[in-house]
């Protein structure tokens, strides 16, 4: 099967390669702001639905489109990029010693509709001390990541425990997203 992604992230692309999944990236740029009174989960499968639905609409719509979009939350706080290293540290010492979740929207657009899937995944970080946290910090790898770590990289020593998807935690979730592209296989005859 091949497909747009609506998305430029090289760990989405990395994720469809493992899953040999061919794609074209087409990178989406979409507001990202919370609606007003809009929780974690209907914001991520919202943001999803846009990339995918937006991609779609400046297709020629011979291929599915799929976008994805990834929140952490702690606590019913939004874990975002962080702004600066004191965003980091707040939110890394949050984590500390904490659970967390990973929510992971997928969405899929064709000329049959969108689909939107879910993943939430629980992380469990051990006690971080700040000397940890500045070094982390330093080493450049949270600067761009939700939550301020990246589970793939340098952030995985932090992680004593998981529940849920692995994937979906780097930001797509394979089972629900090979689930997603079966469903389309079979719906266009493919």
């Amino acid at each position: 099967m091949e497909i747009i992604l609506a998305s430029a992230s090289p760990r989405r692309q990395q994720l469809l390669d493992q899953i040999n999944i061919r794609y074209h990236v087409v990178p989406i740029d979409v507001d990202e702001s919370p609606q007003e009174n809009e929780s974690a989960i209907e914001l991520v499968q919202r943001l999803a639905r846009l990339k995918a639905e937006t991609a779609w609409q400046q297709s020629d719509k011979k291929l599915p489109v799929l976008g994805a979009d990834t929140l952490g939350v702690i606590e019913g706080n939004l874990l975002v990029k962080p702004i600066d290293y004191a965003d980091a540290k707040r939110m890394l010492s949050q984590m500390s010693n904490n659970w967390h979740e990973i929510l992971s929207a997928v969405a899929l657009c064709s000329a049959q509709g969108t689909e939107v899937v879910l993943s939430i995944s629980r992380v469990l970080f051990r006690t971080i001390s700040t000397a940890e946290i500045r070094a982390y910090w330093q080493s450049g790898e949270p600067v761009d990541k939700a939550g301020a770590y990246a589970i793939q990289g340098q952030g995985a020593i932090f992680v004593a425990r998981i529940e849920g998807s692995y994937s979906g935690v780097m930001g797509l979730p394979l089972c629900e997203t090979h689930q997603l592209l079966e469903q389309q296989r079979l719906e266009s005859g493919g």
